[in-house]
């Protein structure tokens, strides 16, 4: 199904499941062999890891560079195709991208607040929103990210998620007194907006039914645009969403 395949970046080394490399590398090579379709299998690391990752004995067929160092480091030997990095205070999307001067076969992905004004985003380049995080207050208003998915759509402008998208559909969460975001809930709202609809209402969903009816009735034409600029999502379990949309029936059973 076009709305969820390659939604999946691999983000085991990050919290809360702080996989160690190792483990968190055959775990990727797991969904690597079986052709898990929903999984991007790039693995996603931190620049300061790089050289833990160079040691280990397999490796991902693309990376995804987590900028967490002031400089990138060298990676030319290394299949990296995506690096993301967060917006610092004070700069722009456009001088930070002119600063990293990345070769043109990378994709960039700036992170910033899905509240904060953006001014324009050179072509190329994409933006990066943070949908939760390890405490309450990291999780975005529902108005604030449909501003931003309304932003991304309005302009053309490719994104990814990241955080707090640990199920397919929206609910509670006691430890942090919560509503978590869907991931589900997040393809849906970018359709929605993609056909000129507030995504809003979809954000907030947490009825279940009406989620799967409504991606089983997405247009194949709106699910393309959807996931040209919804690119992925990192979530630190690469298991919880495929089963939640095995689930769902929205996929198919393992054979």
């Amino acid at each position: 199904m076009t709305l969820f395949t390659a939604l999946v970046d691999d983000a085991g080394l990050f919290p809360p499941t702080s996989l160690h490399m190792s483990e968190a590398l055959a775990r990727t090579k797991r969904g690597v062999d079986q052709g898990v379709e929903v999984l991007t299998h790039r693995f996603l690391c931190p620049a300061s890891r790089l050289d833990r990752l160079r040691a280990e004995d397999w490796l991902p067929p693309r990376i995804g560079l987590i900028m967490d160092t002031p400089e990138p480091p060298p990676f030319d030997d290394l299949p990296v195709d995506f690096v993301e990095t967060r917006l610092p205070a004070e700069r722009t999307v456009e001088d930070l991208a002119h600063e990293l001067d990345l070769p043109s076969e990378l994709r960039l992905f700036v992170e910033v607040p899905p509240r904060k004004y953006i001014p324009d985003v050179p072509a190329g380049v994409g933006l990066k929103v943070r949908c939760g995080g390890e405490s309450a207050d990291a999780f975005p208003a529902v108005e604030h990210l449909a501003a931003f998915i309304r932003f991304c759509v309005d302009n053309d402008i490719p994104f990814k998620a990241t955080a707090g998208l640990h199920h397919a559909v929206r609910h509670f969460d006691p430890s942090l007194g919560v509503d978590r975001y869907g991931f589900l809930n997040l393809v849906l709202a970018v359709c929605e907006a993609v056909e000129r609809r507030d995504p809003a209402p979809v954000l907030r969903s947490t009825d279940v039914g009406q989620l799967v009816r409504l991606a089983r009735n997405v247009p194949e034409e709106t699910a393309k645009r959807a996931r040209h600029l919804l690119v992925s999502y990192g979530s630190c379990s690469t298991a919880t969403p495929v089963d939640d949309l095995r689930a769902l029936g929205l996929i198919e059973e393992e054979a």
